[in-house]
């Protein structure tokens, strides 16, 4: 598991893929707004087109608020309170 970004705003954890565990198969992330105190958790064939957008996100040196902008597309997905972290 891995802090693969953190803002004011938002912070991403990237789990590493787990081929002997269905649910990392291709890896994982955990999306979280702070703002709102909820977060998402995305795998599977979601979570390998994640990480191909946020190559070709980064790859033009996004500023933080494009960066923040596009994880804000993720909040329709946010379902869990955070209680405890």
């Amino acid at each position: 598991m891995n802090i693969i970004y953190n803002s004011e705003q938002y912070s991403v954890v990237e789990y590493g893929v787990d081929a002997d565990n269905e649910a990392l198969r291709f890896g994982g992330y955990e999306i979280t707004d702070k703002s709102v105190r909820r977060e998402c958790f995305i795998r599977g064939i979601q979570a390998e087109t994640f990480r191909h957008d946020v190559q070709e996100l980064i790859s033009g040196e996004p500023s933080i608020e494009e960066i923040d902008d596009f994880l804000g597309s993720f909040d329709t997905y946010m379902g869990l309170s955070i209680l405890l972290h």
